[in-house]
């Protein structure tokens, strides 16, 4: 009888799991409002919003270079907005990937979409938040050549990237608690020896995206506004690189 009520038991604690995780990843860090607006189109940039992702398209050209990028663990997605509307207003075709769960270790393919669905690009770069980051790495590790850049922003590859000819470029924060100066300067390991690296002095984790505070995080010393705006800068500044 208990190994009867034992084997009924089992289905029951695993199903009681997945539920569980199914749940907690689908509860992520929401965006603020800021993020919100920021999903408005402008002059410069029409934003738009199909079910599998989210486009941030200048208005002023047709671009030729495009940013893929994933957002990070259990980050609602929308919280990017405000940086990736700036980057796109800068001439760059920028999408959004939302993730299964809201964990993007569930969707390291799905720029391959992206890349399909806008033959028009010639130069791509993928890039991502915390572990949206560590997929992006991914996926360039399982399709090369079909990137020429990627963007961490508080990430890093969680495979060698050595001998891959993908320019790669680090962002970081010196306050970040969760993806520490230290971790960062480890990950340099298993990264191209042209890795350009940029540390945002007095930026944390969170303030890569606008959805508050972070269980975990070190605190910042300078505004959300500082940050994003020295991460756009060197996003796009890695853009114009690889689309010269």
């Amino acid at each position: 009888m208990l190994k009867k009520i034992g084997l009924i038991g089992l289905p029951v604690i695993l199903l009681i799991g997945i539920l569980g995780f199914v749940i907690w990843g689908s509860t992520p860090l929401p965006a603020t409002s800021e993020a919100q607006a920021a999903l408005e189109t402008t002059p410069q940039v029409v934003v738009e919003t199909p079910a599998d992702k989210i486009v941030f398209r200048p208005t002023a050209s047709q671009p030729k270079t495009g940013f893929i990028f994933y957002p990070g663990g259990r980050v609602d997605n929308h919280a990017y907005a405000p940086l990736l509307r700036s980057i796109a207003g800068q001439g760059y075709l920028v999408v959004l990937v939302p993730m299964p769960l809201n964990l993007a270790v569930f969707g390291v393919d799905l720029a391959q979409n992206v890349i399909d669905a806008n033959p028009q690009i010639q130069h791509w770069a993928i890039g991502g938040h915390s572990l949206g980051g560590s997929m992006a790495a991914q996926f360039v590790i399982n399709h090369p050549g079909k990137v020429a850049g990627l963007v961490f922003w508080a990430s890093y590859p969680g495979a060698s990237m050595l001998d891959n000819p993908v320019q790669v470029l680090s962002i970081s924060g010196s306050q970040d608690g969760l993806a520490t100066p230290q971790k960062i300067d480890e990950g340099r390991k298993l990264e191209p020896a042209n890795t350009q690296f940029v540390v945002i002095a007095g930026g944390n984790h969170a303030q890569f995206g606008s959805y508050g505070l972070q269980p975990g995080d070190g605190q910042a010393t300078i505004p959300p506004s500082a940050q994003w705006e020295q991460t756009v800068k060197a996003t796009a500044d890695l853009l114009k690189q690889i689309g010269q």
